[in-house]
């Protein structure tokens, strides 16, 4: 009879009980939500259970449906410095304190995203006489505009009772958060002046594939291409439970591995597949997607599974600008942030970050700056010299040394490449070689070392480039 009474008890307390309002661990204290678009909240409770969401002046209802699962649209809000409340009530009610409303991005990579401000911090300083160096940012942080969210690797499908994962970008929390994300949020931030937030999401050492869900590779490339994905445990485990948070783009700083296994027109397409996937996970196909040259590196010193050679960097820089021809999409040049071409992880990352700012501030903020550094446009040739012409350089084109300009070379119809001189005249660059009577192709930058000296007067560096460029002509943009 005792056996009979405690069963019963526990079923009734099954039917009278109900499971609480669970929200996803990205929706928490402290967070932005962004600005100008509709925003979604949502989250799990029983079955049927209606829950409230209230938040700067609105306030909607929804029931949970017959797999707990409930979500509400909020309508798009103007920015917002004034920390508010987000009251969620179901069978409980969350608090949740301290929000904005401004722009969110997303970055996420390998290693060189991953690179903390702590690390950031143990630099040795490149100038000690100048003030507020960047290498000191972590000890003087304190714009509570600018928040940042670290997604946990191994719990992030797991909510955090507490909504505990945002922060103000301080103290120990942006310790351990990328420095490339950081100084892109405090470039927009400064530039934009509304409230910045920054998630990160990346792994030391990781290839693009496992960033990239299963049903991803759809391009025409790939019917012969076939990928080895390695699993998609990235994508599944720290992409995937962001959506549908509202953000406003990526960015991306991810290639050496795959440069070491030596790709190039199979990383063009792997990337486009990412980048479309991200964008069909977040339901918007014009998210901006903005990314990192990899740094000049000695590869070709390399003793691993894949011969490598002097060349298989400048390909893969190759393989990396042709995916500039996917729309909303922009690449920063990085052939001058290295110290020395033998460290895989170069110093300047606050650099990183702020080159990184300019593509979004130039086209998705409309703010008068130059994107990045020129940008090979076309080449005509004109007796023995070549003429080449640029983008990205507004206001002409300069020695950054103020010397001769370097590692520039022509070929002739046999396509021996030989050193060329190079001299600018206005936005473009006339080059010729005593060695190359008739010329038929030009190049700029094809070292892995990188440091060449041609720049635009906004500070940036030239993008490598050859003229007879295989692997741009090749890239096919995937239609969507």
């Amino acid at each position: 009879m005792k056996k009979l009474l405690s069963i019963l008890t526990i079923v009734l307390c099954s039917f009278s009980s109900k499971a609480e309002v669970v929200l996803p661990r990205i929706l928490g204290h402290n967070m932005v939500l962004q600005r100008e678009k509709p925003v979604t909240i949502w989250g799990t409770a029983s079955a049927g259970e209606q829950v409230s969401v209230q938040f700067a002046g609105q306030s909607l209802k929804t029931a949970a449906d017959g797999s707990g699962n409930w979500k509400v649209v909020l309508s798009p809000m103007k920015a917002s410095t004034r920390p508010s409340a987000m009251i969620i009530s179901g069978s409980n009610t969350i608090k949740l304190e301290n929000i904005l409303v401004g722009e969110v991005w997303i970055c996420s990579g390998q290693s060189n995203m991953e690179f903390t401000m702590r690390k950031n911090s143990k630099m040795a300083k490149p100038d000690t006489s100048t003030a507020n160096s960047p290498i000191d940012e972590l000890d003087r942080a304190r714009n509570p505009l600018i928040r940042i969210f670290l997604v946990n690797r191994k719990d992030q499908v797991k909510p955090d009772p507490q909504h505990k994962g945002w922060n103000v970008a301080q103290d120990s929390a942006l310790r351990v958060f990328s420095a490339p994300g950081y100084f892109f949020a405090k470039e927009l931030q400064s530039k934009l002046g509304v409230p910045v937030g920054m998630i990160s999401a990346a792994i030391p050492g990781s290839a693009i594939e496992p960033w990239i869900p299963a049903n991803a590779y759809t391009s025409e490339f790939f019917k012969t291409y076939k990928v080895s994905t390695g699993g998609t445990s990235f994508f599944e485990s720290m992409i995937r439970p962001l959506a549908p948070f509202g953000v406003k783009g990526f960015i991306w700083y991810q290639g050496e591995t795959n440069c070491f296994q030596n790709e190039t027109l199979e990383y063009s397409y792997k990337l486009e597949a990412l980048i479309n996937s991200w964008r069909a996970h977040w339901n918007d196909k014009n998210l901006p997607f903005y990314y990192t040259q990899i740094a000049p590196f000695y590869y070709s010193k390399s003793t691993g599974k894949y011969p490598l050679t002097k060349e298989t960097l400048p390909k893969f820089w190759e393989a990396q600008q042709a995916v500039m021809k996917v729309p909303h999409t922009g690449m920063i040049t990085t052939t001058d942030l290295i110290v020395t071409p033998d460290d895989l992880h170069p110093s300047f990352k606050w650099e990183i970050g702020r080159r990184l700012a300019q593509w979004p501030l130039a086209v998705d903020y409309r703010k008068k700056v130059t994107p990045s550094g020129p940008l090979f446009r076309s080449k005509k040739v004109k007796a023995n010299s070549v003429v080449v012409s640029y983008e990205h350089a507004p206001n002409g084109l300069v020695s950054h040394d103020g010397k001769e300009l370097t590692q520039f070379e022509i070929a002739g119809a046999d396509g021996v490449y030989h050193p060329a001189k190079a001299i600018i005249k206005g936005k473009k660059v006339i080059v010729s070689s005593d060695a190359v009577k008739k010329p038929v192709n030009v190049r700029f930058g094809w070292n892995e070392g990188g440091k060449a000296t041609l720049y635009n007067k906004e500070g940036y560096p030239a993008m490598p480039f050859r003229s007879d460029n295989p692997i741009v002509a090749q890239f096919k943009v995937s239609a969507k």
